[in-house]
């Protein structure tokens, strides 16, 4: 394994760290107030913060668009090239995955119209999507089945001669309340009586298409997650679609979901790295300053214990995450299957671990609004439970490490 990073992503490491530093992060402040203003009318609460705008525009000139996507569509890195770009932008994860159009729930739906979805599909919703001018949401889990298990799924995908009836309820459909987000994929089941991972399949919804009703924004850990584009509660009432809007065939649907996760999930623990460090950066700049007992807190063994152990386990991330990209990139996504795994149990608690630490060391200001901790915490302890629970993956990881070890 050679994690050495080329000449070009060196580069782009450059460049995307000079744009965070001059520009994302002096707009933080712009886009709370923003937000703040935006929040306080109905009319306009999930609007999106004109500063981003800005920021999309001075990204694309500096070449820093679509930089997660390989292949002729996007900037065609790899997952090696990608991790530390990612990395960064995770260190102000509210808008900098946005403002270079890297951002969840876009990019796995960029990613499954770009390997699944027709010329015409393309065409009309991933070359706008590319492009920044309008958002997706992802339609899998639901609220009346355990999603952690795709197979539960009960929305229904039916054929009614050149059209398909999408019936269900669905939510955490992230993005939704984005009133710029303009195309659901649906996961929900063709066929019932088929083979347990063969009953489901994906398909597109316009988001102004009879029958859906975006029904309410959920709340994380009481943040709206506004800024996001929000998570919506969305119901499908014997919605009406062309059959030419199933993407690849009946059948696929779980298929399709694994080739999106997959590469989702590397990408959320990438930022999550850099979400880390922002955190660790945080509690340094603080126990330096703050005095108790006579001297900076930064002299108690406490805290310069949380302080090692923060950068050891952000180092041990890392290099699994790495790793992890390196195996992709050289035997595919299947080959890359346990790590995959093991970086999306890791990963999320080193980085709430971290965190925690830095609020308790910032004190009451640690759980305010004056410093992005709070919004860390939250994202880093939502990712437990997001893309599959820790304890979803840790008994898959399980069963692949007793597999040699049990009676054929």
């Amino acid at each position: 394994m050679d994690f050495t990073f080329d000449a070009r992503t060196t580069q782009l490491q450059a460049t995307l760290t000079a744009f965070l530093e001059e520009h994302v992060l002096h707009a933080e402040a712009v886009l709370a107030e923003q937000s703040r203003e935006l929040e306080a009318d109905p009319a306009t609460f999930w609007d999106t913060p004109p500063v981003v705008e800005k920021l999309k525009a001075e990204a694309r000139s500096r070449g820093l668009w679509n930089l997660f996507l390989p292949g002729d569509h996007g900037a065609g890195l790899t997952n090696l090239q990608y991790a530390p770009l990612a990395e960064i932008s995770g260190r102000s994860p509210v808008r900098a995955p946005e403002a270079i159009n890297c951002s969840a729930p876009d990019t796995g739906n960029m990613e499954v119209l770009a390997m699944f979805g027709t010329s015409e599909q393309k065409e009309r919703w991933l070359a706008p999507l590319l492009e920044g001018q309008i958002r997706s949401a992802f339609c899998m889990t639901e609220p009346d089945v355990a999603s952690s298990d795709a197979t539960n799924i009960e929305a229904r995908i039916e054929r009614d001669g050149d059209e398909y009836v999408v019936t269900g309820r669905k939510w955490w459909s992230s993005g939704a309340m984005n009133p710029n987000c303009r195309i659901f994929i649906v996961m929900g089941k063709t066929d019932p009586s088929a083979p347990r991972h063969r009953q489901q399949s994906m398909i597109l919804v316009p988001r102004d298409a009879p029958g859906v009703s975006v029904v309410r924004g959920l709340n994380v850990f009481g943040f709206t997650d506004a800024s996001h584009g929000g998570h919506a509660e969305v119901v499908f009432d014997h919605v009406r679609v062309p059959a030419s809007d199933l993407i690849a065939d009946e059948g696929d649907g779980f298929a399709i979901a694994q080739a999106r996760l997959g590469p989702g999930r590397i990408h959320h623990c990438m930022r999550l790295i850099g979400m880390a460090e922002r955190a660790l950066e945080l509690m340094c700049r603080r126990v330096v300053d703050r005095v108790t007992f006579g001297r900076p807190i930064a002299d108690h063994g406490m805290v310069q214990h949380w302080i090692a152990q923060s950068r050891v386990r952000i180092e041990q991330a890392r290099l699994l995450v790495l790793k992890t990209a390196w195996l992709m990139d050289t035997v595919g996504n299947q080959g890359a299957h346990t790590e995959i795994q093991a970086i999306k149990i890791a990963v999320p608690q080193m980085t709430e671990w971290v965190v925690d630490k830095a609020i308790q060391a910032h004190g009451g200001g640690g759980v305010s609004q004056d410093t992005p901790l709070t919004m860390l915490w939250t994202a880093a302890r939502m990712l437990r439970i997001a893309d599959g629970p820790d304890e979803v993956h840790e008994v898959s990881l399980a069963r692949r490490e007793l597999k040699p070890y049990r009676p054929t």
